[in-house]
């Protein structure tokens, strides 16, 4: 919403600057996005007349000008322009104006003419971007008056960031009266003018769906004057709020929406075949709008009809051969109330976003849709001439203003501050609220209950919070004074079996790792690739079409973000996050906290010990084993859809599954640009955080024996079948059991892999004899050779 300030003090006027008053809508909740001059800063130009003009006796191109500039001698300049004439009114710069750009001027000999000043166009001026010769103004404009106050080029223009629930606020009406709440300051009401009825013809007026529309008025005014010029105090308000003009009859109508923030419509009754229907569109029924677009509408959608056609969408655009032109005569003003859930994203279907359906979505004044009707045809009149008919006017059940109750005590309880009565009383009537009051007895405590009627230009109001917020509006939030909350501290639990997220995340980045928050809304595609999800949890009102369903995987944030890195040359990259991922089981939802890594480039930052060798499986292995540490994990071989067949396994904790590791596919990584192999792991948060309480046990006197075991298997034989069939089998003494070689080459047969195993054995109470330990051995070599494997001699 724009508008011009000297415009808005016409209404209100509070002894405030321009950067004070800003400053006071924006704390109000009405932030001004933007304050603008009208015009760059020059002084010293005024309208000037052009009384004679000759040529320059020492150049073809100028001409020596003789301007009245309201003093008792002209003044003598010397001009190039081509548009230059006698009897033209143009801007004229004296000696001593600076103008855009610290541009001065002065005295000056133009080959061999004085010239006492300058003639100046729209472009010198700082005021357009191109111009073609001097800025002619109009033939009234007052000789000697300074520029700057003939086109109040001193005005600001205000932009608000309206919020939706304040639509009140989408006129000056409502603006000029948000202010006057806001600072006290006397409002200036405005002058509607009930016009005369001279025509006693009407045009008949239907109302299908009473519902969408509870209110239309319309009104005939024959023998108007549509090709008269729109008044220069008009058209510059409306361009000032970023309209323009395009012709007075059209001007009238927008200058109203403007004024009172009711959209009206005029038709050329020329045009119309019969009387106005406002029904819901018929399926597949076409009509094109003014500006040119065809569209198709469904039974959704509320026109606007004659006897033969469809001449507007209501509240959002009237559609062509039925507008004002300049050779119209006869008009039928339209001033309407569409109830918002009639309007409300109907243009959007279109693509459209016009200033009709932006108020009507968020609701228009019902109570002015007939002043807003007189309003525009006194200006009309004034302007074009004519002679107005009666009103047509067909009305139904118009929205129920619901009395709120207010009570004082809440007010204090929720502002932390005491208003007392007088001072609510004050804000509310500033507020144009209507209200009654009375002294309840609350228990043992008098209280004050306001009951209170929401004006019929505020739809926003409609529970006691929203009179509460009123109330700090305009009393003013800076006049809250910021307590710090009085509690008492508790210590919370803390339980040692569980481990502090924020300590994993340490641990995390202390190995080079970057933590990062991505969306919870991934694409849909990316979800089916990279997660093998075929029911994703799909969005009903997605924020964009590359963000529609819920993640089950942290994948694709991480994926993205790492591609975000590397396409700045980032060479090593490590990103982790931890968030929640979503399921859909049967006809429920499922949500979990997982935590997921990616790195990509040199396991090691560059240095010159070591050599600079690519990340791979191991090394992200390594960081998922210390994060679970002392927990042991099993990782087993398993396919993903977004992994590396045969690069990729499945996570264990106490024999369930947690998680996945490995390589990311290379179709992946080719089809999102990545030069290197990418490893990725992903585990859930709670086997993550779970601890494991230590336990005492007695530290032995006696030395661990140690023997190491080398057995031929086959190459399909893991190693960790070996392990785990060695650890189940409770040997006696066994302490640990660890892979500390795997060989292939000479000596060792086509197909076959020799394995070494590092066995500690100890005992708490005593040195182990010989026997004990072969024996213990021996059960070792027993349960490998079950599996296939040969003792190597």
């Amino acid at each position: 919403m724009k508008f011009s300030e000297n415009w808005l003090r016409t209404w209100v006027n509070p002894n405030l600057s321009s950067d004070e008053l800003a400053h006071t809508l924006t704390m109000a909740g009405l932030e001004v996005e933007a304050l603008d001059a009208v015009a760059p800063a020059f002084n010293n130009v005024v309208v000037a007349e052009v009384l004679e003009v000759v040529k320059h006796p020492n150049a073809d191109r100028l001409n020596v000008c003789q301007v009245n500039v309201g003093e008792a001698q002209p003044l003598t300049i010397v001009c190039g322009a081509a548009n230059v004439a006698v009897g033209a009114k143009v801007p004229c710069a004296r000696i001593g104006a600076v103008l855009p750009g610290d541009f001065a001027i002065k005295q000056a000999k133009v080959r061999n003419v004085e010239s006492s000043g300058m003639l100046c166009s729209a472009k010198e001026l700082g005021l357009a971007e191109e111009s073609q010769g001097l800025w002619l103004l109009p033939t009234d404009a007052p000789v000697g008056r300074t520029l700057r106050e003939y086109l109040e080029l001193d005005d600001k223009i205000f932009t608000l960031k309206l919020t939706p629930n304040r639509s009140d606020c989408s006129g000056m009406v409502g603006i000029a009266r948000e202010i006057a709440a806001l600072t006290g300051s006397a409002l200036k009401p405005l002058d509607i003018q009930v016009q005369p009825v001279i025509l006693s013809e009407q045009l008949p007026v239907n109302v299908i769906d009473a519902q969408a529309c509870p209110l239309y008025c319309g009104r005939l005014v024959r023998g108007v004057n549509a090709s008269a010029p729109t008044p220069a105090w008009m058209l510059r308000r409306l361009e000032r709020s970023g309209l323009r003009g395009i012709s007075a009859a059209v001007d009238v109508t927008n200058y109203v929406m403007l004024e009172m923030g009711q959209p009206l419509h005029a038709f050329d009754l020329a045009q119309l075949s019969g009387g106005i229907t406002v029904r819901r569109a018929r399926n597949d029924e076409a009509m094109t709008l003014l500006n040119g677009q065809e569209v198709k509408l469904d039974d959704e959608m509320l026109v606007i009809a004659d006897g033969a056609r469809t001449l507007a969408l209501a509240g959002i655009m009237g559609g062509q051969g039925s507008g004002v032109e300049t050779t119209t005569r006869d008009v039928f003003l339209e001033s309407a109330f569409f109830h918002p859930d009639a309007i409300v994203g109907k243009a959007r279907r279109f693509g459209l976003a016009t200033d009709s359906s932006f108020r009507f979505e968020r609701g228009v004044d019902f109570a002015a849709t007939r002043q807003a009707l007189e309003r525009a045809t006194q200006l009309l009149l004034e302007i074009c001439g004519g002679k107005a008919g009666a009103i047509s006017e067909a009305r139904g059940q118009m929205p129920e203003r619901k009395a709120i109750t207010l009570r004082r005590s809440r007010v204090a309880r929720v502002l932390c501050i005491e208003l007392d009565n007088t001072l609510i009383a004050t804000l509310l009537q500033r507020l144009q609220f209507d209200y009654t009051t009375e002294a309840v007895l609350d228990f043992t405590t008098e209280d004050n209950y306001y009951r209170v009627i929401p004006p019929s230009f505020r739809f926003d109001l409609s529970i006691e919070a929203d009179l509460i917020e009123e109330l700090a509006r305009l009393h003013g939030y800076d006049n809250i004074p910021a307590q710090a909350p009085q509690a008492a501290l508790t210590m919370l639990p803390y339980s040692e079996l569980q481990r502090p997220l924020s300590r994993i995340q340490q641990m995390l980045v202390s190995r080079d790792y970057r933590e990062i928050v991505s969306y919870a809304f991934v694409d849909e595609q990316a979800e089916r690739e990279l997660c093998g999800n075929v029911n994703p949890v799909a969005l009903q009102n997605p924020i964009a079409s590359n963000l529609a369903v819920m993640r089950s995987s942290l994948i694709g944030g991480l994926v993205g973000a790492l591609r975000f890195n590397l396409n700045r040359n980032q060479a090593r990259v490590r990103l982790f996050e931890v968030g929640a991922c979503f399921a859909k089981v049967g006809d429920k939802y499922v949500q979990n906290q997982r935590l997921s890594g990616i790195a990509c480039g040199a396991a090691l930052p560059e240095q010159w010990g070591t050599a600079a060798n690519p990340v791979d499986f191991y090394d992200m292995k390594a960081d998922v084993e210390s994060l679970f540490a002392p927990q042991t994990l099993r990782f087993v071989a398993a396919a993903h859809p977004a992994l590396h067949p045969g690069r990729s396994a499945q996570i264990d904790c106490g024999g369930q599954a947690i998680g996945w590791i490995g390589e990311l596919h290379p179709r992946w990584q080719q089809q999102y640009d990545m030069a290197q192999a990418t490893i990725w792991f992903e585990v859930e948060l709670d086997a993550l955080i779970r601890a494991v309480v230590p336990r005492m046990s007695e530290i032995t006197k006696f030395l661990p024996v140690q023997r190491d075991l080398a057995v031929l298997v086959d190459d399909v034989v893991a190693v960790q079948t070996l392990l785990d069939v060695m650890r189940q089998a409770t040997v006696p003494y066994v302490q640990e059991i660890a892979l500390f070689d795997v060989y292939r080459g000479k000596g060792v047969e086509q197909g076959k892999k020799s394995l070494a195993f590092r066995v500690l054995l100890q005992d708490t109470e005593k040195m182990l004899m010989d026997s004990e330990i072969e024996t213990s051995v021996a059960l070792l070599i027993n349960v490998m050779q079950q599996q296939g494997a040969q003792l190597r001699t």
